[in-house]
């Protein structure tokens, strides 16, 4: 976040009409709420978390335990039930007719955002 000096980009009204309820204190001016990015959109995070989660649920359908996955990506028990549960249910609703998403070429390729 830049700091600028009201004199430099507002007009000498509104400017004079801010001084009114505050002066010589920092105001911050937030952005309107269709500017704002969902969390983790700029960080990347969001796809990162997103293709993480996809990775625990398949180990799980291949096999593994909660308790292996609760070691290899150091979360805890419930969160990892939370993902596969969240998971599992999206995978239940097929997209289209014939989308079995159980079907690891379809589902790999709903993820690569092919379809």
């Amino acid at each position: 976040m830049n700091y600028k000096n009201g004199r430099d980009v507002l007009p000498p009204r509104l400017l004079e009409e801010l001084q009114s309820y505050i002066q010589g204190e920092l105001l911050y001016i937030p952005k309107q709420q269709n500017e704002r990015a969902a969390w983790g959109e700029k960080s990347g995070s969001r796809v990162m978390i997103k293709r993480r989660n996809e990775e625990i649920y398949r180990c799980y359908a291949n096999g593994s335990t909660v308790q292996e996955l609760e070691r290899q990506y150091h979360l805890s028990g419930e969160s990892i039930r939370k993902i596969i549960i969240k998971l599992r249910s999206a995978a239940a609703i097929p997209l289209s007719e014939g989308d079995a998403i159980d079907s690891p070429t379809v589902y790999e390729a709903v993820q690569a955002g092919k379809r």
